[in-house]
């Protein structure tokens, strides 16, 4: 994105948000500085509504910093060599055009609220657009309570390429996951895939659902991903795609091996 007009629409856009809030704008002199502020203030914004100038130039922004990054289809992922329905990704999941990627959410289902954290749902929201908090919050009015565990929600993706963001609230193991705990993370996994086929939507990037800060242990939740998801596939006789999307080392390899992916 040419940087001078990443500048201007940054400085229109903190301009905008610290005036609903009465709150003085920040002497940033760069784009940097003015990313880390715009950020900090969609994560912490309240649903309200945005005038049509203010999403304009967001929008603007947001689809040129994913550009920007790279777009990634589904022919990028690695299929495994032993079921083509199962595919493996490592990167950034707001830059993948899958007809669904899955946000690992909290039970509100309003995103991240901590500024600039590095957490899946933060990301999507940040991404996406201050629209999804407000369709967030107009959906979880509509149903009047939090969203329980193993459930899942679909809403629209705004600025992200993928079609459709499909949230889901994995349980909570902090490192000690009980049979409940396991039941609840295969629930994730069919609701959210339930849900793609009843949206007919054909490809699905699964984000490693309750392995960041809800502890439950990277290698079991892998594999309870991977056995619930192929489990479903046969059960239907869908033709969707599901891909594992990862972000470390260790998720990757700890993939690698349940698909039997080699190593390119």
């Amino acid at each position: 994105m040419e940087q001078v007009r990443k500048l201007q629409l940054l400085t229109e856009l903190v301009d905008e948000l610290c005036a609903e809030r009465d709150v003085e704008a920040p002497e940033a002199c760069d784009a940097n500085e003015l990313w880390t502020a715009f950020r900090a203030l969609v994560n912490t914004r309240p649903p309200w509504p945005a005038s049509e100038g203010f999403l304009a130039a967001q929008d603007d922004l947001l689809r040129g910093l994913i550009s920007e990054a790279g777009i990634h289809t589904i022919d990028e992922t690695s299929p495994s060599p032993t079921d083509s329905r199962l595919r493996l990704w490592r990167g950034d999941i707001t830059t993948l055009a899958t007809d669904a990627i899955v946000n690992a959410a909290n039970s509100q289902m309003l995103g991240c609220w901590v500024p600039g954290h590095h957490c899946i749902d933060n990301a999507i929201h940040t991404y996406a657009g201050v629209q999804l908090r407000a369709e967030c919050a107009r959906v979880m009015e509509t149903q009047g309570f939090e969203e329980p565990t193993g459930r899942a929600k679909v809403t629209g993706a705004y600025n992200l390429p993928a079609k459709r963001i499909i949230h889901t609230v994995g349980p909570i193991a902090s490192g000690h996951p009980t049979e409940l705990h396991r039941k609840q993370l295969a629930s994730c996994y069919t609701s959210c895939l339930d849900l793609a086929e009843a949206k007919g939507l054909r490809t699905i990037a699964f984000c490693c659902i309750s392995t960041g800060i809800f502890g439950f242990p990277q290698h079991e939740a892998a594999e309870i991903a991977v056995r619930t998801v192929r489990t479903w596939l046969d059960a239907t006789g869908s033709d969707m795609v599901a891909v594992f999307n990862v972000f470390s080392n260790e998720d990757e390899r700890i993939y690698r091996e349940l698909l039997s992916i080699h190593n390119e």
